[in-house]
């Protein structure tokens, strides 16, 4: 029954959701409705959000340490994948605001007691696969490339992907694969962590909500996963440091984008 319930929700039929077509003019709101939850509670976000820039500091110092350079960059990019898990602390205190309800950086882990905590589980294991699956192919399209010999300096390890045949095989290849894993994941989580958190509806459903808001709003899903990319990217600038404020307003931003999309 546990199981059961992890997949198809509460309800003894699976729930559909309404699916809402919506257009650019909903994700600039969206936006400025992230940076607006942003604005009253900074402190909450940030505390949560430097979570990620750290973890990627420390996976970073662990790679450079054990000579594991060309894994870092699909490390660090593979975190887009990953991300939307990581920002259910915001989409919780995006939902308390917009309930009128008292906001504290704790109320974020009440994720933690949600009704529906095993499939947010289950759907996060899912994005961890696909982060787990996404490195070692990157490792392998290295491995194809250049060998099993690692590169014995940085320099070395720039001048062989900048500069050979090989580094531009590399740099093309390992970026048309890891788009695809990007849209795997974005097809997956664009509004299930918040409808999960909303409503429990198990994860089955709430997988397939997000691939049918997809489907009815190809164009405004696809211009939201390139200003996402294009956030993210910018907020790794320097080392990671911005996205401890670009995590928190996409974070709030996602939030209002589902209840946009998904109907009553």
């Amino acid at each position: 029954m546990a199981t059961l319930h992890v997949i198809a929700g509460a309800s003894d039929t699976p729930a559909r959701m309404v699916v809402r077509r919506i257009g650019i003019a909903d994700l600039i709101d969206a936006l400025r409705l992230g940076w607006e939850d942003f604005k009253d509670i900074p402190s909450h976000a940030v505390f949560l959000c430097l979570i990620y820039p750290l973890v990627g500091f420390f996976i970073g110092g662990l790679m450079l340490g054990y000579n594991l350079l060309p894994l870092l960059f699909p490390v660090s990019a593979g975190f887009a994948l990953i991300g939307p898990f990581a920002a259910l602390g915001i989409y919780e205190l995006s939902r308390r605001r917009e309930a009128g309800l008292e906001v504290h950086w704790s109320h974020a882990f009440d994720v933690l007691r949600s009704p529906s905590i095993g499939s947010i589980g289950a759907v996060g294991l899912l994005l961890m696969g696909l982060f787990l699956v996404w490195l070692a192919v990157a490792q392998w399209i290295y491995e194809s490339l250049f060998g099993v010999l690692r590169p014995e300096s940085i320099s070395q390890f720039l001048h062989d992907v900048f500069t050979t045949p090989q580094g531009w095989k590399l740099i093309l290849y390992g970026n048309a694969v890891g788009l695809v894993f990007a849209i795997a994941a974005f097809a997956v989580s664009v509004v299930s962590f918040p409808l999960l958190l909303d409503r429990d509806v198990g994860a089955a459903v709430a997988i397939m909500t997000s691939l049918r808001a997809i489907a009815a709003n190809p164009v405004p899903m696809a211009a939201w996963g390139l200003i996402v990319a294009v956030l993210l990217f910018v907020g790794s600038l320097p080392f990671f440091v911005g996205l401890a404020v670009v995590m928190p307003i996409l974070g709030h931003a996602t939030w209002h984008l589902y209840r946009k999309v998904i109907g009553p």
